[in-house]
């Protein structure tokens, strides 16, 4: 009987080392497995405190992992040391039989084994062991349980109410739950980045529904501020001294003209009334002059007058090339300005005690503009047009070391200083690359500060200037002004569409092979050729290379099959433009990204106006014919031309966009391939690909060829 029992309590025991040393291999080999286990649960559960539990776990698992190796050496010993003992007693029963001296003998023997087994004592210390370790599991699961643990401070926000006393949100407050307590200070706000400490406004030109107006934001406020609402545009906006008075360019009564708001008392006046173009003033540091650009006798100079109009202007420059753009210094002794007078755009600076000029950058293969004066004079910022980056930069000269490397500030354009002596911050126009908005930013000169988002504004706006001086509170109070004619430029009709494809319409009187257009973007186009004719007093939209392609016409050499002229969204102004003594049209080159973009100016009807229409280029063309009888030129696709034209011009790209219709960029071989230059093509694609804008035309089966499918 007594040998039945110890063979089942042996059983028993092997049992339990063996489940035992089982449990630990696990937990050691799966040690990593719990710790991310716990981290993952009791960091949804518990929040930011779950690492102190994932630290307690690993530590839990670590213990376990040491009981684990003891284990394992403990079974290694017991186990075949207690077989050994199990048989010698076994053995010794046998040969005895009943014999009551065996008996006895057998049974001391037994007792001996007994006592002298170690497996009850490694029992003893396992069930020690096991003890601690559930006090240690109580333990973190009662602390990791804690409801106190979820309490975390939140920020106070002040709130208004009806009365004099400030009230207080708990956390962050929403329109559906307010809780309110006892009233406490106001704490302190919350100072602005280093990069907008001079606080202040920034005026900037921003065009709307093919109008161009002056608009406002104060720094950090993000909420802009329509200053000026009028049909014709305003745009070049630039503070005085004290920030009381922005001056700027107008075509208000015809011609471009310089006007100036006061702010304080919302009132406009015009300053020079002249049919001659005039724009881009800026203030001498007393406010009492302007220096702008002037239009006169076929060039563009830089002249100053007083702001009381007491004596006739003055000119500063006088160079057959166009000078423009000036900035006066905060001395008030000198003019930085841009001149192509060295065959591409410079900053110069002209010196009004003795005319010396002196330029500054000074660079044949970069273009630099919109120079921008440091509050202490000693420096200059300006954007630069590197070929070699395709982008926009802002670069920041010494003129205390003409002969050192400027520092590069920025990516962006039009920089503007804040006017404080003790600041050092710029802020500055960036396109985003869907060309859906311009951010303004600001940053810090010398600090590697980041910049900082001013505020978003519509795309394309441009030329900030920065005061000091916050806007009117009036002005703040009465909110944007709206558009003085809230009517879209034009409406498209659709009266042949069936609900899933459109028809041809005919353009009318326009010269082409096929003058006929999608019913989706035909009025556009109608729109678009008035508004051309409106202002360069020409029906230059009235003659095309190019309208609609039928499906059946084969492309030409060069010419991609999927034409858009096919989907009836496209049009192709006359390349024999180019021609002529003067020239109808002028293309400019732009360097985008790594694609080649071409701006197409429209010279104007000189005969019937001088000043009312357009105004003067301010860069150099590019010229294709040149290609022909330069070897030079024909290797890289055309070159500069060696002059300015002069004559009054429409820019064509901004105006076709804002009836919808886009430039293309050249193809990739354009150089070689005179097809792929695409200066004439513009598109009005309303954000479809190809294949969509075909199917609006034809069925999938017309289209097999193209592989075209809903």
């Amino acid at each position: 009987m007594l040998l039945r029992f110890y063979r089942l309590t042996d059983k028993l025991g092997i049992f339990i080392l063996k489940l035992g040393s089982a449990l630990a291999d696990w937990l050691v080999e799966g040690s990593a497995q719990i710790v991310r286990l716990f981290g993952t649960v009791f960091g949804r559960v518990f929040g930011g405190g779950w690492r102190a539990l994932v630290w307690l776990v690993t530590a839990i698992v670590g213990v376990i992992a040491f009981i684990g190796r003891g284990l394992r050496r403990l079974l290694g010993f017991a186990v075949p040391q207690m077989g050994r003992q199990v048989s010698r007693a076994g053995g010794a029963i046998a040969q005895r039989g009943n014999d009551a001296m065996a008996r006895r003998v057998a049974r001391d023997e037994i007792d001996v084994v007994l006592k002298e087994d170690p497996l009850k004592t490694q029992n003893r210390r396992l069930s020690f062991l096991v003890l601690i370790l559930g006090v240690a599991v109580l333990g973190a699961l009662i602390w990791a349980t804690d409801p106190s643990r979820g309490i975390q401070a939140v920020p106070v926000v002040p709130v208004a109410d009806n009365s004099n006393n400030p009230a207080v949100v708990i956390g962050e407050p929403t329109q559906e739950t307010v809780q309110l307590v006892a009233p406490t200070a106001i704490p302190t706000a919350t100072p602005l980045p280093a990069a907008l400490s001079a606080r202040g406004a920034i005026a900037y030109t921003a065009r709307e529904r093919g109008q161009t107006d002056i608009w406002a934001v104060n720094v950090g406020s993000r909420t802009p501020i329509r200053i000026t609402n009028n049909t014709a545009d305003e745009r070049d906006p630039e503070w005085n001294a004290d920030g009381t008075r922005l001056a700027y360019a107008a075509r208000n009564n015809g011609s471009w003209d310089l006007y100036v708001y006061e702010a304080i008392l919302g009132e406009f006046s015009q300053v020079t009334v002249d049919v001659s173009f005039q724009a881009n003033p800026t203030w001498s540091p007393d406010s009492t002059f302007l220096a702008y650009e002037n239009y006169q006798n076929d060039n563009l100079d830089i002249f100053a007058l007083p702001i009381d109009g007491s004596r006739v202007p003055d000119q500063i420059t006088n160079h057959p090339a166009p000078d423009f753009s000036p900035a006066w210094s905060p001395g008030g002794r000198e003019i930085a300005f841009t001149s192509l007078r060295d065959g591409n755009k410079d900053i110069y600076i002209i010196s009004l005690d003795d005319f010396e000029l002196t330029n500054i950058t000074n660079t044949p293969d970069i273009d630099e503009d919109h120079a921008a004066w440091s509050p202490d004079g000693r420096s200059i910022a300006y954007t630069a047009f590197e070929p070699l980056a395709a982008t926009e930069t802002i670069y920041l000269q010494s003129l205390d070391d003409l002969g050192r490397a400027p520092d590069l500030i920025a990516i962006g354009r039009t920089p503007t200083f804040a006017p404080d002596i003790n600041n050092t911050s710029i802020a500055y126009a960036v396109d985003t690359r869907d060309g859906q908005r311009t951010d303004i930013f600001a940053t810090s000169i010398g600090e590697n500060s980041l910049p900082i988002l001013i505020s978003s504004v519509l795309p394309d706006s441009t030329a900030p200037s920065w005061t000091l001086q916050p806007l009117p509170a009036a002005l703040v109070n009465a909110g944007s002004l709206p558009l003085e004619v809230d009517e879209p430029l034009f409406v498209e009709q659709t009266n042949f569409f069936d609900g899933t494809q459109f028809q041809l319409q005919s353009l009318g009187n326009v010269q082409t092979e096929q003058a006929v257009l999608s019913d989706a973007v035909d009025d556009s186009f109608n729109a678009l050729r008035q508004a051309v004719f409106e202002q360069t007093n020409l029906d230059y939209l009235g003659a095309l290379d190019d309208a609609f392609w039928r499906l059946e016409r084969p492309a030409d050499f060069g010419e991609p099959g999927r034409n858009w002229h096919r989907t009836g969204r496209a049009f192709a102004i006359r390349r024999t433009g180019l021609q002529g003594f003067p020239p109808q049209i002028e293309v400019v080159r732009e360097d985008i990204g790594n694609q080649v973009f071409w701006r197409v100016f429209v010279r104007v009807d000189d005969d019937t106006q001088r000043g009312q229409l357009g105004e003067p280029l301010r860069d150099i063309p590019w010229d294709f014919l040149s290609t022909e009888e330069n070897v030079d030129a024909f290797e890289t696709g055309g070159r500069d031309r060696r002059e300015v034209p002069n004559g009054y011009y429409v820019d064509l790209t901004i105006l076709a966009r804002d009836y919808g219709w886009e430039r293309q960029p050249a193809g990739g071989d354009w150089i070689a391939n005179q097809r792929a230059r695409n200066f004439w093509l513009y598109i009005n694609a309303d954000g479809l690909d190809w294949c969509d804008a075909m199917l609006q035309l034809y069925s999938e089966g017309e289209l097999v060829n193209y592989e075209c499918t809903s």
